[in-house]
Order: C-alpha cells, then sequence, then structure tokens
C-alpha cells in the first residue's frame, strides 16, 4: 500500500517577523516607497492594506515581473536561496555560490581565487539587500526566506532545472514513494531502518548531505556509475531509462544505473526517466550552486584605439544634418506623391523599393526613416477611405525649426520608441514578411536596450568606439532575464539532443546547464544591440562608433541637445552659384525656404558636400504652374546667386514662359482654346495628337475626348506649354502643394510593464496602505467563537495565513465547502499555494489533497 507523506517539520522558526505582512509593517515609509517604486505593478489598484500587499507581492506574475530586472549576481543569489533549505543564512548562501573552503570543487566548475571569494563576499550584502528591498527576500538575517512565488520560479525540478541545472530535493523526488521502497533504499545504502516515510526521507537527506559518509557510499560504486553520474552533475540532471520506478535492491542490480537506483543516488522521475537528487548533485560539485559565479559586472573592452572626441563630434554632427534632409526629403516627396496605405496596415513592397530608389539607399535604411518620421509624428495615415501615407500638419511645424531642434526631435523620438524598422521584411508568426510601418514591429524590449547599450559607450572614454560584441557581456549581465526571444526563430531551450535508449543505461543531454545558456544563446538583446548601434550611427548619434557629445547631452539631460550640437553643424547658406550649362551649385546645406524654392524651379541632378540642381524646360514650367512670372524666377535667381545670371537660363527661362499659357485646356471633355488659328491647326495635325480625339469646334477652339489633366500631359509631351482654365476663363494656378493629414498624434510606444510612479502618487498611495492596515489591525471585542461553527476570514487573510503556514511548516484549522455546498471543517498540514488551490496533507482523510482556495470559509491557528 502506498501512502503519502505529511510535510516535513522544520525546527523553531528564528526570532523575527511572522509573516511578509509584519515585516511590511515594520518598514519606514522610505522603504515601502522604494519597493513600489521598483514595483510599479503594485500600485494597480492601491492595495487596501499591508496583507493584501504581502498577497499581491507574493502572487507568481508580479514576482516574475520582479526577477527579470536583477542582474546576474543577484539573480544567483536568488537561485541560491531557492535551492537552500528555507531559512538559510548569509553564510549559507555564500558556500553555496563559492563552495566551502576546504573542499575540493569539481573539475567542470570554474577555479575561484582568493580574490574571487572576496568579491563575492563584498558583493554579497549589496545583492541581499537588493532582494529585501524589492521584497523578494524576508525574514531575520539568519533565517533569509524568499516570498514563495520567487521559490517557486526559481526552485530547480527535474521538468525544469533552471540555470543552476539542478534537480530535485530527494524529499521532492521521493513524493508518492511506498513505505516499503523507502526501507529497500536506506538498507541497500547501508543505513538502519527507520520507523516511517517522514524518517526515512530525512535520514537519505542527512546521507547525503554528510561529506565523509556520501564518499564512503560512493567509494563502493563502479566506475561507470560515477561517470554516469558526473554526465549528470552539472545538469540537465535527467536520464531516459526504461522502467524507471521498477524496484531494484542492491543484490538485484545489474547495471550501473541499477546500481544507482537501488541506493537512492538516482530517482524515478516518470516512468521513463531518472533524476539526480540536489543534495547528491551539490555534493559532487563541491557544494556549488553555479559552474560560474560573476559578483562583478563586467566591463566593456573595445579593441579600437580611442579616436579625437573632435572628430567623433564633426563625424556624428555630419551625419545628424544628413539624416534631417533625408527625413525631409522623403516627406516631402510623400507629401506630392502618398503611397496607399495596406489594408493590414503598412506600406507595400514596392512603394518602398520605389522610395529606396529616389532617396538612392536601401530599402532597409528607408524603412528606418520611415519609421523614424512615424515614431515622431510627422508622418501618419490620412484617415481618408483610400488612405494614404502622408505627412502630418506637425511635418510644416518641425521645418520652421533650426536643423539641431529637428535632429533633437528625431532623436528623442527613436531614443523612447518600441517600434524596431529593423524587423522590417523579417517573417512573423505565420511566415508573412513585416511590412514597414505595420502593426507588428513594436517590441518593448527596445528602449530599454537602446539606453543601456549608449549608456554603456558613454561611461567609456570620449571617443572610444564599441562593437555589439563587447557591450553585449555587460547587457547580458544586467539583465540575464530580459534577452527576449530570437524574431523569426523558434526560441532556444538549452536542451541537448536526447539519446537512444538501451537497456540499463541513462542518457542525457550535452548543453550544460550549469554554464547559463540564456547568457550564451543568440536572443532578441543581441540584435536589438546590432540595430542600436547602426541606427545610432545613421542618426548622428555616434561619430565612427563613439558616443557623440549631444549624444551624451540627450542621454543624461543635462543640457540641451540641440545647443549643443548647433555650433557643430554648418552653417546654412542663401546663396547658390549658377552656372552656364543650365545648373546651380550649393556649396552647402541652403536655408530651408531657398531650397525648397529652388527645388520647384530646377531638379537635384546630384547630392553630397555640394549639391548641384539643373534648370530644365519641364521645371521652368512646374514654376510657371505654381504661379511665379518669367520676371519672379529672374530677380529670385538674382538676388540669391552669386554669379550673374548665364545668357542661357535667362533665354530658358523666356522662351518658356513666352509660350506657357498660350495654349488654354478647361472642361468641357475637354477642349482646347488658343487665340493662334495657326498654332491650333499645327496641333490638330500633329500625329502624336491621335488618340486626343480632337476635333475642330472653332478657329480658335479644339474640342477633346479626354480628360483636362489627361490633355494637359500630352501636349506637355509634345513639347508644348498649355495653362488650365477655370469655367470662368482664369488661368488656374496649380501649386505642388503636399498633401497632408488632419493632425495626428506620434503612435504611444507600447509600455513595458506599468510607469514608475512619481513622489506624489507615492506618497498618497502609502498614506492610504498605512490608514487600511491601521484598521485592519485595530484590536476589536469579539465574543468567543463557537468551535462548532466553520472559522470565518477575509480572502486576502486566507491566503497570507496559509502561504506563512508553508513557509513555517505550520498546522492549520480550515472550514470548507465542497462542491455539493456540505461545510466541514479540517485540520491540514499546507504544503504549497499555488494557481488558486491548496496543497496539503489532510489528517481527516489521511492523505495529500488539493482545495480550491475560493471555497475554503476561513482558517485558523491551532493551539500547540
Amino acid at each position: 500500500m502506498t501512502t503519502q507523506q505529511g510535510p516535513q517539520r522544520t525546527g523553531k522558526a528564528p526570532a523575527g517577523p511572522r509573516t511578509l505582512a509584519d515585516e511590511l509593517r515594520s518598514r519606514a515609509d522610505d522603504d515601502l516607497a522604494t519597493l513600489l517604486r521598483s514595483r510599479p505593478d503594485l500600485l494597480n489598484p492601491v492595495p487596501g492594506d499591508l496583507t493584501q500587499l504581502a498577497a499581491r507581492l507574493s502572487s507568481r506574475a508580479s514576482a516574475l515581473r520582479a526577477l527579470e530586472r536583477l542582474d546576474r549576481f543577484t539573480l544567483q543569489v536568488a537561485e541560491a536561496l531557492a535551492a537552500a533549505p528555507d531559512g538559510a543564512s548569509p553564510a549559507t548562501v555564500k558556500a553555496l555560490l563559492t563552495g566551502p573552503a576546504r573542499v575540493k570543487p569539481h573539475p567542470g566548475a570554474t577555479p575561484l581565487t582568493t580574490a574571487d571569494r572576496a568579491a563575492v563576499t563584498a558583493a554579497l550584502p549589496r545583492a541581499l539587500a537588493t532582494l529585501r528591498d524589492r521584497a523578494l527576500l524576508w525574514g531575520p538575517e539568519n533565517g533569509l526566506r524568499l516570498v514563495i512565488a520567487a521559490r517557486e520560479a526559481l526552485a530547480p525540478t527535474a521538468a525544469n532545472p533552471g540555470r543552476t541545472g539542478l534537480g530535485p530535493t530527494l524529499a521532492d523526488a521521493t513524493v508518492g514513494m511506498s513505505p516499503a521502497r523507502l526501507q529497500q533504499l536506506l538498507a541497500s545504502a547501508g543505513q538502519p531502518a527507520t520507523p516511517d516515510p517522514v524518517t526515512a526521507v530525512a535520514a537519505l537527506t542527512a546521507l547525503l548531505g554528510d561529506r565523509a559518509r556520501c564518499d564512503a557510499l560512493l567509494a563502493t560504486a563502479p566506475e561507470p556509475a560515477l561517470r554516469l553520474l558526473d554526465r549528470l552533475v552539472w545538469g540537465p540532471p535527467t536520464g531516459t531509462v526504461p522502467d524507471a520506478t521498477r524496484p531494484v535492491t542492491a543484490e538485484d542490480a545489474q547495471s550501473p544505473v541499477e546500481w544507482l537506483l537501488a541506493r537512492g543516488l538516482l530517482l524515478p522521475s516518470s516512468p521513463g526517466s531518472v533524476v539526480l537528487p540536489r543534495e547528491l548533485a551539490l555534493h559532487l560539485r563541491g557544494g556549488r550552486t553555479h559552474r560560474v559565479v560573476e559578483p562583478v559586472q563586467p566591463e566593456p573592452a573595445p579593441a579600437a584605439a580611442p579616436r579625437d572626441p573632435q572628430v567623433v563630434d564633426k563625424a556624428a554632427a555630419g551625419q545628424a544634418h544628413t539624416a534631417v534632409r533625408i527625413v525631409e526629403e522623403v516627406l516631402d516627396l510623400w507629401g506630392l506623391n502618398p503611397p496607399p496605405t495596406l489594408r493590414a496596415g503598412g506600406l507595400g513592397v514596392r512603394d518602398l523599393k520605389r522610395t529606396a530608389q529616389a532617396l538612392e539607399t536601401t530599402e532597409q535604411q528607408t524603412a528606418f526613416w520611415l519609421e523614424l518620421a512615424y515614431t515622431c509624428g510627422l508622418l501618419a495615415p490620412d484617415g481618408e477611405a483610400d488612405e494614404r501615407w502622408a505627412p502630418t500638419p506637425a511635418y510644416d511645424g518641425w521645418l520652421q525649426q533650426d536643423t539641431a531642434d529637428r535632429w533633437a526631435v528625431l532623436a528623442g523620438g527613436w531614443l523612447t520608441a518600441t517600434r524596431v524598422a529593423a524587423l522590417t521584411g523579417s517573417p512573423d508568426g505565420k511566415g508573412k514578411a513585416r511590412a514597414a510601418l505595420g502593426p507588428e514591429l513594436d517590441r518593448t524590449l527596445a528602449p530599454s536596450v537602446r539606453r543601456a547599450a549608449l549608456a554603456l559607450l558613454a561611461e567609456l572614454p570620449p571617443g572610444t568606439a564599441a562593437t555589439a560584441g563587447e557591450l553585449l557581456p555587460t547587457l547580458r549581465w544586467q539583465r540575464p532575464l530580459r534577452g527576449g526571444p530570437v524574431t523569426g526563430q523558434a526560441p532556444a531551450t538549452g536542451q541537448g539532443p536526447a539519446g537512444q535508449t538501451h537497456t540499463g543505461q541513462a542518457h542525457t543531454g550535452q548543453t550544460h546547464a550549469g554554464q547559463e545558456p540564456a547568457g550564451q544563446t543568440h536572443d532578441l538583446r543581441d540584435d536589438l544591440t546590432a540595430w542600436t548601434l547602426a541606427e545610432a550611427e545613421l542618426l548622428g548619434v555616434t561619430g565612427r562608433g563613439a558616443l557623440a557629445s549631444h549624444a551624451r547631452a540627450l542621454l543624461t539631460a543635462e543640457a540641451d541637445p540641440a545647443e549643443v550640437l548647433a555650433p557643430l553643424l554648418p552653417q546654412p547658406l542663401d546663396h547658390v552659384i549658377l552656372q552656364p550649362d543650365l545648373t546651380a551649385i550649393a556649396p552647402g546645406p541652403l536655408l530651408t525656404p531657398l531650397a525648397q524654392a529652388l527645388a520647384l524651379c530646377a531638379d537635384i541632378e546630384s547630392k553630397g558636400g555640394a549639391t548641384v540642381y539643373r534648370f530644365t524646360t519641364a521645371s521652368v514650367r512646374r514654376a510657371l504652374d505654381a504661379g511665379r512670372t518669367a520676371a519672379d524666377l529672374r530677380a529670385f535667381l538674382e538676388q540669391h546667386s552669386r554669379t550673374p545670371v548665364p545668357q542661357p537660363l535667362a533665354y530658358l527661362i523666356d522662351d518658356v514662359a513666352r509660350r506657357h499659357g498660350i495654349l488654354r485646356v478647361g472642361a468641357a471633355s475637354s477642349y482646347l482654346r488658343c487665340d493662334d488659328p495657326a498654332l491650333l491647326n499645327e496641333v490638330l495635325a500633329d500625329r502624336r495628337s491621335v488618340d486626343l480625339r480632337l476635333r475642330l469646334l472653332a478657329p480658335t477652339v479644339l474640342a477633346a475626348q479626354a480628360a483636362p489633366d489627361v490633355l494637359l500631359a500630352a501636349l506637355r509631351g509634345m513639347g508644348y506649354a498649355p495653362a488650365a482654365e477655370s469655367a470662368e476663363g482664369d488661368v488656374l494656378i496649380t501649386r505642388p502643394d503636399s498633401h497632408r493629414t488632419p493632425p495626428r498624434a506620434a503612435p504611444v510606444p507600447v509600455p513595458d510593464g506599468p510607469p514608475t510612479p512619481d513622489d506624489t502618487l507615492l506618497a498618497v498611495a502609502i498614506k492610504a496602505i498605512r490608514a487600511g492596515d491601521r484598521a485592519a489591525t485595530a484590536v476589536r471585542r469579539e465574543h468567543t467563537p463557537d468551535p462548532r461553527q466553520l472559522p470565518r476570514t477575509p480572502a486576502a487573510e486566507t491566503l497570507a495565513a496559509l502561504q506563512t503556514a508553508v513557509l513555517l511548516g505550520e498546522r492549520m484549522w480550515i472550514g470548507y465547502l465542497n462542491a455539493e455546498g456540505l461545510s466541514s471543517q479540517r485540520i491540514i498540514d499546507p504544503v504549497k499555494v499555488e494557481g488558486g488551490f491548496v496543497t496539503a496533507f489532510d489528517h481527516h482523510a489521511d492523505e495529500l489533497r488539493t482545495f480550491a482556495l475560493h471555497r475554503i470559509t476561513g482558517v485558523a491557528e491551532l493551539e500547540e
């Protein structure tokens, strides 16, 4: 017959707070403010009292969010506490991290020097203080306790050995094992029999925890069995074995695996697998929970020699100016020819290619500039029935700012954006390529990685560049659990391939969990770091790989980045140089109004340090269509040219102006009107006008079977210079005004959890929690309860009391309503509180049972 074991009783708890709520009550308001600032999710909504706050601190979601924000050494300390018995001391934690000083370490562990042990000793108080400040740890100094949710998340199990690579304790691995089988394990290990299962488990645990006795037992093991244990020691701690649950005695053992199973050195974790008990793994490791201990943050070690900071600033400033110019160019282009929005959101591949060709850059970089403009609120869909992408009204205000201020807007938006342009073209969950400006480019990890990477560059000496590979060890140490999955790939599991099963052999994976694969495998953080450095160079945040001075001001907010950048930028010019070959050379950046006016009457032929504009018949006609006259154009050029207007250019302007507007196009289907009948006859006789189906209505009027805009384009293609006219006969001025969206707000970054509360909110919240706690703990005069009635307690108090009972190993009296509505009173020993259920040893049924929390009417402690 198989019996269930009740929870093991521990010794008297060390002096100190009995519950997490009691410890919270002893904290000062400043300490509570530090806790709520580091874990802002606790304030939504504001807890009614400290008991509710303690229950919320113990929730799994909140605890996991807090663990993700720990550095590697603090996380290793928490993992060591989870692997140790509850109520450990700092000395125990240190011994688990470094191993006892007189114990020979395992050959597979990284050797620790005296300096390494001193670094662990120096860093341990800080790590414990961090865990305590964030309420992941509580209890007296010599009785440290992880909150239940943190312990459950970090405690190694057979299914999830975690980053330590350890397995479950012997007590956990033998849950459900029959008393007879436990006595067989004791006998095979050479230990005396015990009276019950609880003492049998305690005796086996004591054997594995006693270094001398365990060494003596292992000395009798065959060499193949020791080699098998060595394969499991650093994890994964499991192996596949056929019929692992069969009872094997020392006399029946035929193979190394059976020799280990007979003595409890390997225990069945399922019918087809075995697991190495945690106590034996720690013994074989020399007492260490981690193969590598990292108490000190690794510092980036750039291989490149530092450059002159002034050269870095100038290079970054030049690229910052280029970035502003490119964003302006692409938005001007889209203002005139807005591309359509895809039905699912985003930009089509053809439109992206067309824009990249116009910018003379790659599609990936074009996607970055478009995402940057969208992030800063300069670009948005217009919201029409046939929706198109177009500049917003904010773009017009942005154009009026100085170049340095415009760059500050772009850099500030990029630094806080959760949208990642580099994901454009990568496959989504369905295997389809993600579209630029699409809805699937947000990554909440992006802003923190950008800021962390730039902060590391800021800590380097001025002018020092670093690659992503040189920054990643530090970034991984700062947040080891915040790597994120690789986009478009299956997440790395850290598990090696399972071997084939052979009788009597345990097969394990080849990946050592003790090596902490989460810090070494490729993840989203690796990609984001590389993308951050590439985008920072494009945007002018860095110059030649080193952080620029204006970017340092952007990070620290100690100075206005625009004021730092402005002296480094080239001064905009108010003049050009006209050439006899119908070109104009801008020897540097032009003032925005001058550049816009020049782009109206000339086409950009080449870009670079100097921009070359070319005047053509079409470009001059474009200016005339916009309402300029020949005199206006000549006056404009004479005002802004350092050289006289060349005669060929003056002739071109006069010739186009003389022919401009002689022909008039209006709406009939359309018609063509001219005061010169000979010119109309010339058009009518031209073979290129056949498709227009022109017909002479009068000596000065031709009718066409084409729309006015088509007729205008066709005549211009034939070399004429027609002008459109209104129904009243007035010349229509066709200004190339850009399309604009209605007022649009910039997309809000996807929040990475609740925002950090400000001091005012913290003060009000703490005051409310304190007031609620005083009301909840006030002493009331109550009548003596009838022992025949069910205990009644609030839900939060019930949860807190059961969690405390699990930690302290206390026995509780509960009232319980079953599914049929029948009430009963139970005496239980709680083992685990998780997922809305309590697993406990029920003394009435004499077995381990599960109780639904919402059916427990209340709890009460039993008198000793």
